[in-house]
């Protein structure tokens, strides 16, 4: 066994010793002699008795070392003038209780809970003599302010979004629900990283079977690190050969409260903005903030345009495809001599065709993201036009091929959701191929396996149709069309929610 795996299991039960000098020592060690692990000694009891502190530099804040700690030991009152007579546990208790202006002060004699809170970065207290050491709080990580996240932009909303800092993503979660049954469970996750992850949910709301299931997965997550949560995302899923995300990720604090409120649960790691919803089915991947916003009908009629977005995303080349190789007796008369006459002289099939355009296209899309900002933006605009341009002079491509790859485009950029997006994208190509072998049978027979699929997945228990399939009438209210606010009183059936009622008849309070 190697000396750092020797060193983990001892300091796990091993507890503090009486000599200061030993303890400063041994958690040197055990961290490596660090150059950014600082001790300052600190005598009371005019030099009589004195104490350590023990803290990482760049984690821990040290204007409260200096000021609510340090300077607040030396004027310690009867805990220094009397502290040689005092017996040691008065001395720690004092100072914890009296003197020490830092809200958060526990004692520990563990190393693994000193170690923890070392890395963590509070500050760590040796007194000379003591068999416990003291805990304060001194965290001072730098984080970014909370402002609109740039992946889920509004018109009309909230412009605040999660930050990597999981304690100020909870307060944004509670400024929002002020209720007691609001419920905080907290995770440690990695071996190495020791992450904070916060399983929220509303008691008395949320049905009790999804809070075991999610607590049962998450205590079963043995990873070195996640360094963000889609690691947890992908352990805790229900399939992980399906292409569509089974856990709804976003950087919203109003679509996590929301979806709290409908008896959901929600899953916040330390170190990345983005929350993990669950379950998740496939009407909340096209659903958005702004749906409940805006009045029913601007809501609706928004809605229902990004329902339409995800057919043309899926099946609009493959029908193109199956249209143009194998019934070309459905397309309109003079519809038909249009494109005969655009695809004059193009070497390719139609399916080829399509393939290479959208190949392009994903590939400056992949190329815009990777490249700074400013460039990014210019190579996807201007690269699309000059490649489309350059392929329709060339007589690569016909020009009603690059019509047919900008407006499924557009309309994959019209689903809210980046992973749902993502995986339509992926089932364009599969549709593409079956056109290409089948035509319109194949169009038909994909959507059967895909509709089969969805049918079959679950989330957390959940079905992920829901409320297609198993139908639930009621839940159609908030399904394609948004019924207005004061018609939308009971909460999501398919929920199973313990708590049904989210609103009473209009004019009266809940």
């Amino acid at each position: 066994m190697s000396d750092n795996a020797s060193d983990d299991r001892q300091s796990s039960s091993a507890v503090i010793s009486r000599d200061m000098q030993e303890n400063i020592g041994y958690i040197r060690r055990l961290l490596g002699d660090p150059s950014d692990l600082l001790t300052r000694i600190v005598t009371i009891g005019g030099g009589k008795r004195s104490c350590a502190l023990v803290f990482l530099s760049g984690l821990s804040d040290k204007a409260v070392i200096d000021d609510q700690i340090i300077r607040q030991v030396l004027k310690a009152g009867r805990y220094g003038e009397e502290a040689p007579e005092l017996d040691v546990s008065e001395v720690i208790g004092g100072l914890r209780n009296e003197t020490m202006s830092v809200s958060q002060v526990i004692e520990a004699a563990l190393w693994s809970d000193i170690v923890q809170a070392v890395l963590y970065g509070d500050t760590v207290m040796f007194l000379e003599g003591a068999d416990d050491a003291l805990i304060i709080g001194t965290q001072n990580w730098k984080e970014r302010s909370v402002e609109e996240p740039p992946t889920e932009a509004l018109v009309r909303g909230p412009r605040e979004g999660f930050t990597e800092k999981v304690e100020t993503n909870v307060g944004l979660i509670r400024r929002g629900i002020r209720d007691i049954n609001l419920r905080f469970v907290s995770y440690t996750i990695g071996r190495r990283s020791r992450k904070t992850l916060i399983l929220t949910y509303i008691q008395g709301i949320i049905h009790p079977s999804i809070v075991e299931e999610a607590q049962r997965r998450l205590e079963s997550i043995d990873i070195d690190d996640a360094p963000e949560s889609g690691f947890v995302e992908q352990w805790i899923e229900d399939s992980f050969l399906s292409p569509f995300p089974q856990l709804l990720h976003t950087e919203r604090p109003d679509k996590v409260r929301a979806a709290l409120l409908q008896g959901k649960a929600a899953i916040m790691l330390e170190g990345t903005p983005f929350a993990l919803i669950l379950p998740t089915t496939f009407v909340a991947l096209i659903q958005s903030p702004e749906d409940y916003y805006e009045r029913w009908l601007i809501g609706s009629l928004i809605r229902l345009l990004r329902y339409v977005a995800v057919f043309i995303a899926l099946f609009f080349p493959a029908i193109y495809i199956a249209l143009v190789s194998f019934h070309q007796g459905m397309i309109p008369f003079k519809l038909a001599f249009s494109i005969a006459a655009a695809r004059e002289g193009v070497p390719f099939p139609a399916v080829i065709e399509a393939l290479l355009m959208e190949g392009t296209l994903e590939l400056l899309r992949e190329a815009g993201v990777r490249l700074p900002k400013p460039i990014g933006q210019t190579i996807g605009i201007v690269g699309g036009l000059v490649i489309g341009e350059a392929a329709v002079q060339a007589g690569v491509v016909s020009p009603i091929m690059v019509i047919v790859v900008a407006v499924t485009a557009i309309s994959s950029f019209a689903i809210p959701s980046y992973s749902a997006g993502i995986a339509f994208r992926m089932l364009r190509f599969a549709t593409m191929l079956a056109a290409a072998v089948l035509g319109l049978f194949g169009i038909i027979l994909a959507f059967i396996v895909i509709s089969i699929h969805l049918v079959r997945l679950r989330s957390f228990g959940m079905p992920y149709s829901s409320p297609f399939a198993p139908i639930f009438l009621n839940d159609w209210r908030d399904l394609v069309v948004r019924f207005p606010v004061t018609f939308l009183t009971k909460r999501p059936e398919f929920m199973q929610t313990k708590n049904i009622n989210r609103a009473n008849k209009r004019g009266k309070r809940i």
